[in-house]
């Protein structure tokens, strides 16, 4: 069972590993565009979308490393290897992301009082020349496992990226019907609000697996009462849940079961129906045979 988890996972690392190398690719031609769009524009929209660009290279680059650590062997001191180094980066690019949103912000309000003038047309090409790339980025990482907690760090970054060129086209169609130049400031304040929004779930779930809480989609209260519902087992004690790493949850409990049992059995029993009803592969149990009620009589001492 564990030989089959570890494949499963070294495929699901593979199919990431590739995802993120595409988007990579995209990511880089965008960041080349914005950049020199955003300069001869002077629209800071642009140069907020492309430091956006610039934020989800590094968490691709981040991304990537994670996976490849991730995937050596485990030693004799790190006993699950380097798993959590994929937790790690999404937590990291939860930050980032935090970070550039509120830095556009305070961009955005130096600029509200003394718009620039800002040339609409070449914003509003280069936003949609970004919505295509952002959208194609997207897609590829889309498709991957969406359990993979660093797989899904890059891809919000992706999100945001797509609806951060949606508020740049916005700005720059204002921009060229009107001549409203408070337009680009305010759109980079909704990019940066779109932005820490989406960093919410990179911030909170890879805490909650650092903390080792119970994995999301799990009710530790059912798991218990599942294993006691199993023929033979009387109750359950000290029992815990968590996530290595995405896809890799784990259990750890003392099964007690009746004096006259076949503990072994019963195991084996609990650990096929962990995995067919919870999908927990990697489970630690210690079978305990139910306490003699003889043993559990106390004799009144005598009085001396």
């Amino acid at each position: 069972m564990a030989h089959g988890h570890s494949h499963a996972l070294d495929a699901r690392r593979a199919d990431s590993r590739h995802r993120m190398w595409v988007a990579l690719a995209i990511n880089a031609g965008l960041l080349g565009a914005t950049v020199a769009g955003g300069i001869i524009t002077g629209s800071l929209a642009l140069l907020a979308d492309a430091g956006h660009l610039l934020s989800d290279l590094g968490a691709i680059v981040l991304g990537l490393f994670a996976a490849t650590m991730a995937a050596r062997p485990a030693g004799p001191r790190r006993t699950f290897g380097y798993q959590r180094t994929e937790v790690l980066a999404a937590l990291l690019n939860g930050v980032a992301l935090i970070v550039i949103g509120l830095a556009i912000v305070v961009a955005a309000l130096g600029r509200l009082s003394d718009p620039p003038d800002v040339e609409g047309a070449g914003v509003v090409v280069l936003g949609v020349v970004g919505l295509a790339g952002n959208l194609a980025a997207t897609w590829v990482l889309a498709r991957g496992g969406r359990r993979d907690l660093n797989l899904e760090g890059v891809l919000r970054h992706s999100i945001a990226d797509a609806l951060g060129s949606v508020g740049v086209i916005v700005s720059g169609a204002v921009i060229l019907t009107t001549g409203w130049t408070p337009i680009d400031p305010l759109a980079s304040i909704a990019i940066a609000a779109l932005i820490l929004v989406s960093s919410w779930r990179l911030i909170a779930e890879p805490v909650n697996v650092l903390m080792e809480a119970a994995p999301r989609g799990i009710d530790p209260d059912r798991v218990g009462r599942e294993i006691c519902a199993l023929d033979h087992v009387r109750a359950v004690h000290e029992l815990h849940l968590w996530t290595v790493t995405s896809g890799f949850d784990a259990l750890a409990a003392h099964v007690v079961v009746e004096r006259e049992a076949d503990r072994d059995l019963a195991r084996r029993q609990l650990e096929v129906m962990l995995n067919e009803r919870f999908g927990i592969e990697h489970t630690t149990l210690q079978m305990e045979a139910a306490a003699d009620p003889r043993l559990l009589a106390v004799e009144p001492r005598a009085e001396a």
